[in-house]
């Protein structure tokens, strides 16, 4: 029984310390100033950029972009 009073305590203890931590990095984010913000939403647009560019690579790197580009080609 004391085994099981200890074990409940630990995870307790472990969910409790987590929750903390989780709560005071999302007090500090919402503290962030205009600065921050525009830092925030410039590094969102960059990783949407590179997602969509990453896209683009590997739709024409399947083989279809280099046929396209043969099929414009030899129409010109």
């Amino acid at each position: 029984m004391v085994y099981l009073v200890l074990a409940a305590t630990a995870v307790v203890s472990i969910v409790a310390v987590a929750v903390t931590v989780l709560v005071g990095r999302q007090r500090r984010r919402m503290d962030s100033g205009p600065e921050a913000r525009q830092i925030e939403a410039a590094a969102t647009r960059g990783v949407r950029d590179a997602r969509r560019q990453a896209h683009a690579q590997q739709h024409f790197n399947d083989g279809g972009g280099l046929s396209a580009l043969r099929d414009r080609d030899s129409r010109s």
